[in-house]
């Protein structure tokens, strides 16, 4: 016997912890989460809803899709992050400040002069050696900080899972945190991004 899957009329708004039955922790044992996933991926197989009606099946595989969409967020400690500011208010999709953190502004000139030198000396047919090793060790320091924020960003995490009773105003102090810290993450990401381009 098939039982239909609920209908969700809130896909957008549709909260990813909740699927699971999970908290709005950010710290998540992934083993528990895949075991989950893979039940629930089981129940809603089309295999189960061979005889349904085609109302039932197109249901069967939009939870299908929403599972996965859960799963594959839920399971990138970024994405989570991310997210969860997201259905808390805390930042809109798709924003990212790309705005270099002050503490970093004269490496970010440095390495933006470094890489001009190199666009000019490949169109100019110069020898590229002395450049891209200055750019090889500016990525490494630039790869070493994005782990840097990615420790703040578990620590920080973990300062949220401990205030989730606590009143608004801490929960809204540390979400300011995760969002900077991620806005960080992205800009730092997206620098190291420029320079792997430039340096093939």
């Amino acid at each position: 016997m098939t039982t239909a899957p609920t209908s969700t009329t809130q896909s957008k708004t549709m909260d990813y912890f909740a699927i699971f039955g999970l908290p709005r922790k950010l710290w998540i044992e992934m083993s528990t989460l895949e075991q989950k996933f893979l039940q629930m991926s089981w129940k809603l197989h089309p295999d189960n809803f061979v005889n349904a009606s085609e109302e039932e099946r197109d249901l069967s595989l939009k939870r299908s899709s929403e599972l996965n969409d859960a799963y594959r967020t839920l399971r990138d400690p970024v994405g989570r992050v991310e997210y969860l500011l997201g259905i808390e208010g805390a930042r809109k999709e798709g924003e990212h400040k790309q705005q270099a953190p002050p503490e970093l502004l004269e490496e970010v000139f440095e390495l933006n002069e470094s890489l001009d030198e190199l666009r000019e000396a490949k169109a100019a047919g110069n020898d590229l050696a002395a450049l891209k090793s200055r750019l090889e060790v500016a990525e490494k320091n630039f790869q070493q900080k994005l782990g840097e924020v990615d420790a703040q960003l578990q620590t920080v995490a973990r300062e949220w899972d401990t205030a989730l009773q606590a009143d608004s105003g801490t929960r809204k102090k540390i979400m300011a945190k995760l969002n900077e810290l991620l806005n960080r993450r992205s800009y730092i990401r997206n620098l190291v991004a420029n320079v792997q381009k430039e340096l093939l």
